[in-house]
This record gives C-alpha cells, structure tokens and sequence, in this order.
C-alpha cells in the first residue's frame, strides 16, 4: 500500500492535490505559447486549440473506460453537458477580459473562481469549506493583487466583468466534476473542448478571420491543445474526485505564479518586485492549504 494510492481503484487526497497542481503547471505555459504565435487572434488560437484537444481527451477516456467513447458522453448526462459549457464560459471570458480590459485587472478579478466556487460547493453540493481554505483563498487574492499592482486600473467595465464571467465559469466547471465525483466526468472536458471548437469558429466565420494561418502559429495552436490544455484537463477532471471544489480552484491559481517564470526562462523577460513577493504569498497559500488537508487525513474515494 502506497502513500498515493491506498488500492486498485482507489485515490487519496494526496494524489489529488498532486494531479490538480500538476494541472496548473501544464495551464501556465498559456503565455508562453501565445507569446511566440506570430499572426493568429485569440479566437483563432482558441479553435486549433480546442481541435487538438478533441482526439487526446477522446483517446483518454477509450483507455480508462475500454469502452466506446460515444456510450461514456451520452451517460455524462446533464453533468457533463453543464460542465462542457462551463469551461466554454471559463475559455471566452478569459480571452473576452484580455482583450478589453487591463492583463492585471484580468488576472486580480480571475482569482474570484476559488471564492465562488467554494461557495457554490457548499450550496449546491453541500460540501463544507475548511478554515484553512478560506484564509488561503484570501492570502491568493492578496498575492494576486501584490502581483498585479503595478498595471491595475478601473478598467472597461465589460472586460472586467467578462474576467469574473471566466472565474465564475472555472467555478461551474469545478462544480460539475465534483456533482459526479464517483463518475467518469472526462466527458465534460471533451464537451468543453468540442463546444470552444464550434463558437470559436463561428466567431472566425462571422468575423471573417482566415483559418489559414502561417505553420508556426497553427503547430503551436494545436501543441497547446494537446500538452498545455488537453494534459492539464485530464489531471484537473482526475483530481476532481478527491479534492473539494473550493479547494480545486485555488489549487488550479498556480499557474498565475508559473506563467511568468516561464516567459522569463524562455524568452528573457524579467519578472518586476511586485510578481515576486505576490507570487511567493500565493505559493505559501496553495502550500498551506494542501499541507493542511493532508494533515485532515481524508478517506480514498473509490472511483467509478
């Protein structure tokens, strides 16, 4: 009996904690990828994306159900539907806030979805939030805002409330895979992902943005559906089982402390005083908040 797993078909806690983070790693190479596109838009990124997305998340649930993908997404139900929306709603908000509003402002207002979501868990699925948590989220708050001080701003109002649109869908998403925790919910991810392909090619269709794109931005495009996305999805769904809601998006918040190191690692870009200390208060959250619950001890779910 290991320290991850207490049995075949059985996860701890710990296990979870490690996939989520491990999740918001592969997440935080978001802005290095979109940092060495040449030409292509947030939405046509967003479709090659969200197309290389499609066939892992379809490979991975062939290889942990053995059975026909199509009979697992039809018996998601309305889980998976609302959760395949959800991720939708987390996808175009945050590229919506991006676009419109300050990247500080995006990223202090993104840091709402561990708030909503610990509150939607204790509404909707009766889960309860430990202490612990609760003074986390408030320390990554903080340290989001040390990060974002010097660029925050008022902001377009639109753009603003489109970045709370993406944590509040981060927070659904979160949600949905915890209603059927027992369950197989990859199903929602891929929903998520086939949903992202159809409104953002409608998007480019309507708005006449060519799907012809120079070789370099669509292989990144689809490298980042596959290793940046479609990774961190699988771990984030599999975690799910065993990780509240509150807690799975404040632990997903890392990647808001990676995304620099790795843009600095790669392309040289120096990250300011306020990153650094902001940075290191949210690490010592997410710290905290795992060390904490390790401690708790919670019993393994048996998987579904």
């Amino acid at each position: 009996m290991t320290t991850l797993t207490r049995s075949r078909g059985e996860m701890t806690y710990r296990t979870g904690v490690v996939l989520v983070l491990t999740a918001s790693v592969c997440w935080s190479a978001m802005g290095l990828g979109i940092r060495l596109i040449e030409v292509a838009n947030v939405w046509q990124i967003l479709f090659y994306r969200s197309l290389a997305l499609l066939p892992l998340l379809w490979v991975v649930m062939a290889l942990r159900t053995r059975r026909n993908p199509l009979g697992v997404i039809r018996e998601a139900g309305l889980p998976g539907v609302l959760g395949g929306a959800a991720l939708v709603m987390a996808f175009t908000g945050g590229i919506y806030s991006i676009q419109t509003t300050t990247v500080a402002n995006a990223l202090f207002l993104f840091t709402a979805a561990p708030f909503f979501a610990a509150v939607l868990g204790m509404w909707l699925l009766g889960e309860s939030v430990r202490r612990a948590t609760w003074i986390a989220i408030a320390f990554a708050i903080v340290g989001v805002f040390i990060m974002v001080w010097g660029g925050f701003a008022l902001g377009r109002w639109h753009g603003n409330a489109a970045a709370l649109m993406s944590a509040l869908g981060a927070a659904l998403f979160a949600i949905t895979l915890r209603w059927r925790k027992s369950g197989e919910m990859m199903p929602a991810a891929f929903m998520g992902g086939l949903f992202a392909v159809v409104f953002s090619g409608t998007i480019c269709l309507l708005a006449d943005y060519s799907f012809a794109l120079p070789a370099q931005d669509i292989g990144i495009s689809l490298a980042m559906g596959f290793f940046q996305v479609g990774a961190g999805l699988v771990l984030y769904t599999m975690g799910s089982k065993v990780v509240p809601a509150g807690e799975l998006a404040l632990l997903s918040m890392g990647e808001v402390v990676l995304g620099p190191i790795w843009v600095w690692l790669v392309l040289g870009e120096t990250a300011s005083l306020y990153t650094l200390i902001g940075g290191a208060i949210l690490l010592a959250a997410l710290a905290g908040n795992a060390l904490s619950g390790l401690r708790r001890k919670p019993p393994p779910v048996t998987l579904g």
